[in-house]
């Protein structure tokens, strides 16, 4: 099968199309027939090995693992042992090691059934964005109707997903981004739109329950200024610097103990229940994904480069089939 994989770290340059093995299933796992992945800023830290912090698990002078990708939708090929919820010929979307290819193995648990009517394209662009913004929003913000809300980073993939899962919950919701991409912003239900370069919003009187920091641009303290008396402020993405990694959680902790304002950072982590709530937000028209462009698998070079670049509006995509 057609892949794309690595063998050393750096710039997308690195990334080659190559034909390697189809994985073999192993017990509790699917073998899925791709049909679209999408790019997640998780891909290019893997691929450069940034923060050094990375290269413990992953490893110190080249990659162990050389395959690219995580968001997978397609259709069940094979199933390996003691799986009961697919069958071959299911049409799945959810998240497998190594999506940057023609086949990839995952977890049963990972994976869900595609929504009705959504294309493969589409549903590729949901796992760990919308899983991302879920979880910050729900499970960490404590998010509730009503509330104030800012997303902050507002346009890019997890951005415009948050956007849209804050007002499923009935949420006032503030889009920060770029001045071209405040139209998306609206388009996607935000009640208002702050444009970053005209305004600082740290610096405004106007206070928030829950800030979701998706670029994390301002520093911890600045968005504690901009919290209610009780409100939670959420790192979701920003700066993966080693620094970052290290302090944020040590200032979060901190700051959250001198008062009533809470700070806090998170990994997301891909479920069925998760995956299974944003199916019927899809099928329900709660949620749509905003897909900036589509490239096909053999072009993956120039997908991580422009997503890398920071200009995208909503998610980048890759089809598979279509080279």
């Amino acid at each position: 099968m057609k892949a794309i994989v690595y063998t050393r770290y750096g710039p997308p340059a690195v990334l080659q199309f190559k034909e390697v093995p189809t994985p073999a299933l192993a017990d509790g796992e699917v073998l899925i027939k791709v049909h679209a992945s999408s790019v997640n800023p998780l891909d290019w830290h893997f691929m450069r090995g940034e923060p050094w912090l990375l290269r413990l698990m992953m490893g110190l002078r080249k990659p162990k693992d050389t395959r690219l990708g995580v968001d997978v939708a397609g259709q069940v090929e094979s199933v390996g042992g003691n799986v009961t919820l697919f069958k071959p010929g299911d049409e799945v979307f959810g998240v497998g090691r190594g999506a940057f290819a023609e086949y990839v193995c995952a977890r049963e648990d990972q994976l869900a059934l595609k929504p009705a009517g959504l294309s493969f394209e589409d549903a590729a662009s949901v796992p760990v964005a919308a899983i991302t913004a879920l979880q910050g929003l729900r499970d960490q913000g404590h998010i509730q109707p009503c509330y104030k809300v800012l997303i902050d980073g507002a346009s890019g993939g997890v951005g415009t997903f948050a956007v849209q899962i804050a007002k499923s919950f009935e949420a006032e919701v503030t889009a920060v981004c770029s001045p071209s991409k405040g139209d998306t912003a609206r388009a996607i239900g935000a009640d208002h739109v702050i444009d970053y370069t005209r305004k600082d919003f740290t610096q405004a009187a106007q206070r928030y329950d829950l800030i979701l920091g998706v670029n994390a641009y301002h520093s911890i303290f600045a968005y504690r200024r901009a919290l209610s008396e009780d409100g939670v402020y959420v790192k979701a993405g920003g700066r993966a610097t080693l620094s970052a990694m290290l302090l944020d959680p040590l200032l979060s902790m901190i700051l959250s103990r001198l008062g009533r304002k809470k700070m806090r950072g998170f990994i997301a982590k891909v479920n069925k229940p998760d995956l299974m709530l944003l199916k019927g937000l899809l099928e329900e028209r709660k949620l749509v994904p905003v897909i900036d462009r589509s490239y096909p698998l053999s072009h993956a070079t120039e997908a991580v480069r422009y997503l890398e670049e920071g200009h995208a509006r909503g998610k980048v995509v890759l089809t598979v089939g279509q080279n």
